[in-house]
């Protein structure tokens, strides 16, 4: 993701959630150079992915695909490259937020293998004030270990 790709990633952001990411803070994620990404189908932007990795640890923090793209296994596709970018920049785990009320990214991630490790309080705001967040983690040592299988030396 580059900073011309935002009118297309904030018009995607916009369609898919009720309370979406601003400019200003891709801008900022861009500048911060955390790892942010497009997923692009007949070169058109249909999803976007934002990846921080630190100190050890990732954080996947924002992972949208277009509404009309949606249910295609796109999602699971740009979730698992950004899986794979936070091992190989190093991270031994990976966190992110979700909300309870959205059941099918909940799902997805849960088929990966992140596990909730807490809550937020009121951490995501809503139609009713504010929803709390539930707060996933997948240990990408394990991950990768089952996924390629012990090494034989």
């Amino acid at each position: 993701m580059v900073l011309a790709d935002l009118d297309l990633v904030i018009e995607n952001e916009v369609r898919a959630y009720a309370f979406p990411w601003t400019r200003v803070i891709f801008v900022d994620c861009i500048e911060a150079n955390h790892e942010c990404w497009v997923l692009c189908r007949s070169n058109r932007i249909i999803g976007h992915g934002v990846l921080s990795v630190g100190a050890g640890d990732g954080h996947l923090l924002n992972v949208c695909i277009c509404r009309d793209e949606q249910g295609f296994g796109f999602g699971r596709q740009l979730a698992l490259h950004l899986v794979d970018r936070a091992f190989e920049r190093g991270a031994l785990a990976l966190f992110l937020e979700v909300r309870p009320s959205n059941v099918v990214a909940v799902r997805l991630y849960e088929s990966i293998g992140f596990k909730e490790v807490g809550k937020r309080k009121n951490y995501y705001p809503s139609h009713l004030g504010h929803e709390d967040a539930r707060v996933l983690v997948l240990d990408l040592e394990r991950y990768f270990e089952v996924r390629t299988g012990p090494e034989v030396s």
